[in-house]
């Protein structure tokens, strides 16, 4: 498999039903008022940046960091491959592109919101793998017991 990362095309039929299929993933685990996967026109706005992974022409991922507030920090959102290609390392390389974003930017923090519910047990180990840490909330976020929120210090 070759995998290219590249500027998600958010208009694109694929596309789009990749971040509906996500989204109703989140809430198969997550009640609602807990769920904070973005919907399609939300990956719109202007402090967002989304990226798609693919397999030639075939979508297997996405990724997307946000910028924070503070211009010093990002957020990891929308992070999500397609079920068939679990497993195989995409999410680690969508994440190390994440990071090397971040560090083009020079933020010196990035925090991510991941579920606490065992299904995102594997989510937790990658970002573990790479460095992240256990936190409170960040932003907007409130303490949630469905939410697990992290931070990695970046050089």
């Amino acid at each position: 498999m070759t995998v290219s990362i590249a500027p998600a095309n958010l208009d694109a039929e694929d596309f789009r039903g990749l971040i509906g299929a996500h989204k109703a993933l989140m809430l198969e685990t997550t009640p609602p008022e807990s769920s904070h996967a973005l919907k399609i026109e939300a990956m719109r706005a202007p402090d967002l940046t989304v990226w798609e992974m693919r397999d030639g022409d075939k979508l297997v991922g996405c990724g997307a960091l946000k910028s924070l507030s503070d211009g010093k920090s990002g957020e990891i959102k929308a992070m999500h491959t397609v079920a068939q290609f679990r497993r195989g390392g995409l999410g680690k390389s969508m994440l190390r592109h994440i990071l090397s974003a971040a560090n083009e930017r020079y933020y010196s923090k990035l925090y991510l919101e991941t579920g606490s519910q065992p299904a995102f047990q594997p989510a937790r180990t990658l970002y573990e793998s790479h460095g992240f840490v256990s936190c409170g909330p960040f932003g907007d976020y409130r303490e949630d017991p469905n939410s697990v929120f992290m931070v990695k210090a970046l050089a």
